[in-house]
């Protein structure tokens, strides 16, 4: 059984991590939006 890194190296090998790959970069691309994922990294780190 596969392990979760495994999982994901196929995923962002496949056309559909390709496309959310691209997704993030354009979304990185966007100041707006790269404060909104800025936030919300804050906020995931601050769960634990």
């Amino acid at each position: 059984m596969p392990g979760m890194l495994e999982k994901l190296k196929q995923f962002s090998r496949s056309p559909q991590g390709q496309r959310a790959i691209e997704e993030v970069r354009r979304a990185s691309a966007d100041p707006r939006r790269r404060s909104q994922l800025q936030r919300l990294i804050g906020k995931l780190r601050g769960r634990r």
